[in-house]
């Protein structure tokens, strides 16, 4: 290519802070996680309706807490009396399952000029839809843009659980409760699916299978902590499996 020709190529813009918040907005509303997250608050704010708690209360509890399973947990606990510590901390313990998740997710986002707190926002959006979304859409994002891309998508997720919870609100008489407690395992349910779409080596593959295996059994022998028990049993595995894998290279 001459000269001349270089110069006639148009430049590539270099991406703004807010052209990457608009894109990361722009592909929450495209991902499928939209009719996850409406399905589950929809759910989510019948069971508050029933338990008498307003709409303004739901939405603020769906900003501040972000957690499908932690809400419920909270509606259930206050709506049957529970006090305020024992409801804090069985929904502070229903949110550790999100540490590892942060842990995973903030080193792709931190830069050589990223400031701490420039990640306490993302940190607090990080729920099973945008982990998921961010692993698959971030290495495609310039690292110095990944903070601002990441705020669009969970701006754009939590905006779609707020629009679910209006909806339920209204709609909770007119919905079947059997209906209503099924839209609750949508999240759940699509996050399985989408580790499944997403698991590329040996060893994602390994956790995930081990997990559908060890996971029934402890529930069926009544093992407490089964959930905890799964994640130990079959990541530690997956991860001999992994240091296996890099023994032999």
């Amino acid at each position: 290519m001459s000269s001349s020709d270089a110069e006639r190529e148009p430049k590539q813009e270099p991406l703004s802070a807010w052209s990457a918040f608009f894109a990361g907005l722009r592909a929450s509303y495209l991902s499928v996680f939209v009719f996850v997250l409406v399905g589950t608050y929809v759910g989510i704010a019948a069971l508050a309706q029933d338990y008498g708690f307003s709409l303004g209360w739901v939405m603020a509890s769906t900003v501040l807490v972000w957690a499908g399973p932690s809400q419920v947990i909270l509606i259930s606990a206050l709506g049957a009396g529970a006090s305020l510590l024992e409801t804090a901390i069985a929904v502070g313990l229903s949110c550790v399952r999100f540490l590892p998740m942060v842990v995973a997710l903030l080193p792709m986002m931190r830069g050589p000029k990223t400031r701490t707190h420039d990640l306490l926002l993302p940190a607090h959006f990080t729920a099973a839809s945008m982990w998921v979304e961010s692993f698959r859409l971030l290495p495609g994002v310039p690292p110095e843009r990944r903070v601002m891309y990441c705020n669009g998508l969970g701006v754009g997720f939590m905006s779609c659980g707020l629009i679910g919870c209006v909806i339920g609100y209204f709609l909770t008489a007119s919905l079947p409760p059997l209906l209503t407690a099924a839209m609750l395992f949508l999240t759940p349910m699509s996050f399985l699916i989408s580790t499944a779409r997403n698991a590329r080596t040996l060893a994602d593959r390994c956790a995930l299978v081990l997990g559908l295996i060890v996971l029934p059994l402890l529930v069926y022998w009544d093992v407490g902590l089964d959930l905890m028990w799964t994640g130990i049993i079959a990541g530690t595995a997956a991860y001999g499996v992994h240091r296996w894998q890099r023994a032999r290279r």
